[in-house]
C-alpha cells in the first residue's frame, strides 16, 4: 500500500477526531441549555442523554487511537502481524462499546421524542446506536480473516 492512501486515511482520522471534539465541546453545551429551557420537567433525562453521548467520545477517540496504530503497522509492512489483530479487536469493543452507551440512552430519548411529539426521533436514535454495530461487525470479519492469513503464513513460514 502506498504512503498517499494512508496519509488520507490519516487526515480523516483526524478530522473525524476535530468533529467528534467540537461537537462535545461546542455543540453539546448549547443544546442541553436550549432543551433544558424548553423542557424544565426533563432536566435529569438531559442530563443522562448528554453524560451518555459524552461518555460515548472515549471509546470513539480510543478506536481512532487503534485506527492509526494500524495505518503505523501498515507503513512499517507489520499488517499481517498479531499486533494488527489486536488493534482490529480493541477497534471492535470501542465500537461495541459506543453501540452500548446509546443503546442505553434510547429509553430516556423515547420519553423526550414524547414530550416534544416527534416520532422521529425513535428511529434516529436506533440508527445511532446500530451504526457502531456495523463498524463493530467489520472489525471482526477483518480480525477473523486476518488472523487465519497470520495462521496460514506461519504454517508456509514452517514448511519451507
Amino acid at each position: 500500500m502506498k504512503r498517499g492512501s494512508t496519509w488520507f486515511l490519516r487526515a480523516v482520522l483526524v478530522l473525524l477526531g476535530l468533529i467528534a471534539a467540537a461537537v462535545c465541546v461546542f455543540g453539546l453545551p448549547p443544546i442541553f441549555r436550549g432543551a433544558s429551557s424548553e423542557y424544565p420537567g426533563a432536566r435529569v433525562l438531559l442530563y443522562f442523554l448528554i453524560a451518555g453521548i459524552t461518555i460515548s467520545v472515549v471509546p470513539f477517540f480510543i478506536a481512532l487511537y487503534q485506527a492509526w496504530k494500524l495505518l503505523n503497522y501498515i507503513d512499517s509492512n507489520r499488517a499481517f502481524s498479531q499486533i494488527s489483530v489486536n488493534a482490529l479487536g480493541s477497534i471492535k469493543y470501542c465500537s461495541i462499546a459506543m453501540s452500548i452507551c446509546y443503546a442505553v440512552g434510547i429509553p430516556y430519548l423515547f420519553h423526550v421524542a414524547q414530550l416534544d411529539d416527534a416520532p422521529g426521533l425513535g428511529l434516529i436514535a436506533l440508527a445511532f446506536a446500530s451504526s457502531p454495530l456495523v463498524v463493530a461487525t467489520f472489525a471482526a470479519v477483518l480480525e477473523k480473516l486476518l488472523q487465519s492469513a497470520i495462521n496460514i503464513k506461519s504454517e508456509n513460514d514452517l514448511t519451507i
